[in-house]
């Protein structure tokens, strides 16, 4: 097939940038590409913010600065995924293929590496607020991200000195919290004030209002600037010399640059072009409740159920389940049915059988060491990697945006650039 000369009806001198994935971390390297002066072309074969952008709590998580490959999770590795109400699932009928990429799973919790991965984690999300405040007020949604605080919660009374330890640790890394109780406690969240201990309280914590309208409000801006969609599963991704072909099921384009950030389905695209990622789907289970989005006040986290919940415009989110699955099987219905379980546990009012419920599941981008890969191909800098922020892309969606384009344009950054590097698999 013939490629298009799309790029070159606009105009030669305009340097043409290719973003490959309308998610959440696409459509802000769509705007911060634009911003420096590019024309963009973004491509995805769902509508904009449609894959694991749209099923995420809503909570910029900050504080999450250890990765998830380390000691202690290995050590309640087995008792987790032998528990059939525990965060973890491995599929059987995946484990033959999940094998080596767990093998590197273990290998990230060497002392170095683990360091490596935790300084990585804590420059990105030290950043991601302010770059998601550049980003938002650009475009006029600064509403769009609400200070709302944040709890971590224990129901054992047992757990007091482990939030205490927790407490500690966190003020090590300059994340401030108050340790609350009793009357405290009941008045940050007074419906949980029966069920919940005691809580590490985050004041400075933000969510957003809604993961997919935020996607929707970030492609509108993007549209508006110009900016155009093609509503197509991109197949290859070919570079040559100082061009970039893109390839869809229908249609050969070329361009300047290209960014490819698909998330799971990065893996085969970087293939095609030589490099291997150790990169896996982590599937996602949500469930959304609409009459109940008033229970909580904030976003919370259970340190002993492993799972997140919190109100949205849309109702109140319960998000959690760590299942390494791949992109082929099908949802599992427990998994909904464990986090209806632990969410009526921490919340009696949702064991009303009236309450509407939808399930969502969708595939995060997991590597071994919970970083992403912000990179430029080895042989072809034209070609832009900023994928694999696991549970993480929407916190550092922004901030990785803006890193991509300074490498895109050569420009130093005063974060370490090393530790998201594509060639340290």
């Amino acid at each position: 097939m013939a490629v298009s000369e799309i790029d070159q009806k606009v105009g030669e001198s305009i340097t043409t940038v290719a973003v490959i994935g309308a998610g959440v971390v696409g459509l802000c390297c769509a705007l911060e590409a634009q911003r420096k002066g590019y024309r963009v072309i973004l491509f995805d074969r769902d509508e904009a913010g449609l894959g694991a952008s749209f099923g995420n709590a809503g909570y910029l998580a900050t504080e999450l600065i250890e990765p998830l490959s380390n000691p202690q999770t290995l050590r309640s590795a087995l008792s987790l995924w032998l528990n059939p109400k525990g965060p973890l699932f491995l599929p059987l009928q995946y484990f033959s293929r999940i094998v080596p990429w767990l093998l590197r799973f273990v290998g990230a919790s060497a002392p170095e590496a683990l360091r490596r991965s935790r300084t990585g984690l804590i420059q990105l999300n030290r950043e991601a607020i302010a770059a998601w405040q550049r980003c938002l007020e650009d475009i006029g949604a600064s509403e769009q991200i609400v200070k709302s605080g944040y709890l971590l919660v224990w129901e054992s009374a047992d757990k007091i000195d482990a939030a205490r330890q927790h407490q500690a640790w966190l003020r090590e890394n300059r994340i401030e919290t108050e340790l609350v109780q009793g009357e405290r406690l009941a008045e940050l969240e007074p419906e949980l004030a029966k069920t919940v201990n005691h809580a590490l309280f985050f004041p400075d914590a933000c969510r957003v209002r809604e993961p997919y309208l935020l996607c929707k409000r970030l492609f509108a801006a993007f549209i508006d600037r110009g900016g155009e969609f093609i509503q197509q599963r991109v197949t290859q991704v070919r570079p040559s010399g100082h061009r970039v072909t893109v390839s869809t099921e229908l249609q050969d384009y070329s361009y300047d640059n290209v960014m490819i950030c698909a998330g799971a389905w990065s893996k085969a695209l970087l293939s095609d072009m030589g490099i291997n990622v150790p990169l896996e789907a982590e599937r996602g289970y949500h469930l959304t409740i609409p009459a109940a989005g008033s229970m909580l006040r904030h976003p919370i986290g259970s340190a002993e159920r492993r799972f997140v919940m919190g109100p949205l415009d849309s109702g109140l989110r319960v998000v959690g389940m760590t299942e390494l699955g791949g992109l082929k099987l099908s949802p599992v219905k427990g998994r909904f049915d464990v986090l209806s379980y632990h969410s009526s546990q921490l919340l009696p009012g949702l064991k009303n059988q009236g309450l509407d419920v939808s399930e969502w599941m969708g595939h995060r981008p997991t590597l071994p060491d919970s970083l992403p890969v912000i990179d430029q191909h080895p042989q072809y800098p034209q070609v832009v990697f900023a994928f694999g922020n696991q549970h993480l892309g929407l916190t550092q969606a922004a901030v990785t945006a803006e890193l991509a384009l300074k490498l895109m344009q050569n420009e130093a950054s005063s974060i370490d650039m090393n530790a998201f590097k594509v060639s340290r698999f």
